[in-house]
């Protein structure tokens, strides 16, 4: 089956709901706990509407070419573009990546789709609780603001995205490379300096493990 992931969903429609429902008193309810992950996040607001637009796009562009012949994990982090998964042969793994390469706006593609069958749901489970223990391994060290963290999980091979700098990515790849049932870490990230912008505090404190889970 088909794997269509919408991870940002809500942080998407929290955003853009004040455009579309100018004075809705329940936005400010719904939307709370994603606009401050957004004010932590490295990523400019509309970075991260856009890697959402991405991710949306691409995943229905997959569903009207390959249904549930596919099981194609797509994640976009400031317009960088990580494919996972499973698709038939070698000839889709490429048909993919030129899908995802007519999106407007992708930057970079990191292709990791393998030919074969589909996982099973096992499988699915299993990759799941790895990234929450690692997530979860992020928090307890609290040695970076773990929301600049993205984990992605497939085959018990961890994928580490983010905007961060050297340390901070030394730090989690430690951290994801000791957790138990990673078999591999894989390094997706843009680096930046402490005096960089991007890399400046904001948002205040680190913050907490639900949050921090959620991405």
């Amino acid at each position: 089956m088909k794997e269509i992931r919408y991870p940002g969903l809500t942080l998407l429609l929290a955003l853009l709901a004040p455009l579309l429902l100018p004075g809705c008193v329940g936005v400010a309810v719904v939307g709370a706990g994603s606009a401050a992950m957004s004010a932590i996040d490295r990523r400019t607001t509309g970075v991260q509407i856009e890697d959402e637009r991405i991710e949306l796009v691409a995943s229905n562009r997959f569903g009207e070419k390959y249904g549930d012949k596919a099981h194609i994990n797509i994640t976009s982090y400031n317009r960088s573009v990580l494919l996972t998964g499973e698709v038939p042969d070698a000839a889709a793994r490429d048909e993919v990546g030129k899908i995802v390469q007519g999106v407007p706006n992708v930057r970079r593609i990191t292709n990791d789709l393998v030919a074969g069958p589909a996982s099973s749901l096992s499988a699915r489970a299993t990759d799941t609780g790895i990234t929450g223990k690692v997530k979860a391994r992020f928090v307890d060290a609290n040695k970076f603001n773990a929301v600049h963290v993205k984990v992605i999980t497939e085959a018990s091979v961890v994928y580490l995205l983010g905007i961060v700098t050297e340390a901070e990515a030394n730090d989690a790849v430690e951290i994801a490379r000791t957790t138990s049932g990673v078999r591999k870490v894989v390094k997706v990230f843009e680096y930046c300096k402490p005096s960089d912008p991007a890399c400046a505090p904001r948002g205040g404190d680190k913050p907490k493990a639900e949050d921090a889970a959620k991405k």
